[in-house]
């Protein structure tokens, strides 16, 4: 099985609902190799969600699968209701400690690029993890609203609400 390791920004929602771009286009991963648009078709889902890629350490599903103009952009869900391994890592992606995505797959077709790497036509997708240094500097998690955000952004408001008031006397 290939792994390769993707940066991304991840975020975990309240109820453990997590998205994100796992694969970006027209950008090759840290050791050159480029997945080519609609190699992804035949993704089976549900996918699953490990850490790290340890088949031992399973923390939720992906749902959803689209192959977007931008990527491969996935939805799922941290199973934190049932898996306490999964309330960490929903921590973890909170704190920012957690970033990125990072797909597992096996190659079945693809072509030497010029400069080194590979261009990836066809592939089975295995899996992706959440991961704190993925491969590919594009994948990134993008959605996972948390009530600390809205309390964070709350105190910011406050703060500069605080300093107008302090110029206006």
């Amino acid at each position: 099985m290939d792994r390769v390791y993707l940066e991304t920004k991840i975020e975990a929602d309240d109820d453990g609902s997590v998205e994100g771009l796992a694969w970006k286009y027209a950008q090759p991963d840290r050791i050159g190799d480029m997945i080519a648009k609609g190699a992804f078709s035949g993704a089976s889902l549900p996918l699953p969600m490990l850490f790290g890629h340890d088949q031992n350490d399973p923390i939720g599903t992906w749902d959803v699968a689209e192959d977007l103009s931008e990527g491969l952009h996935l939805k799922g869900r941290l199973l934190i209701d049932d898996v306490p391994r999964a309330r960490e890592v929903r921590a973890l992606v909170r704190s920012g400690a957690v970033r990125g995505i990072s797909i597992g797959f096996r190659t079945k077709k693809a072509a030497p690029r010029p400069r080194g790497g590979r261009t990836i036509s066809e592939l089975e997708l295995l899996e992706a993890s959440l991961v704190t240094i993925p491969m590919h500097p594009g994948a990134r998690v993008t959605s996972a609203k948390t009530a600390v955000r809205a309390l964070s952004l709350a105190a910011n408001l406050q703060r500069a609400a605080a300093q107008l008031a302090k110029k206006d006397t």
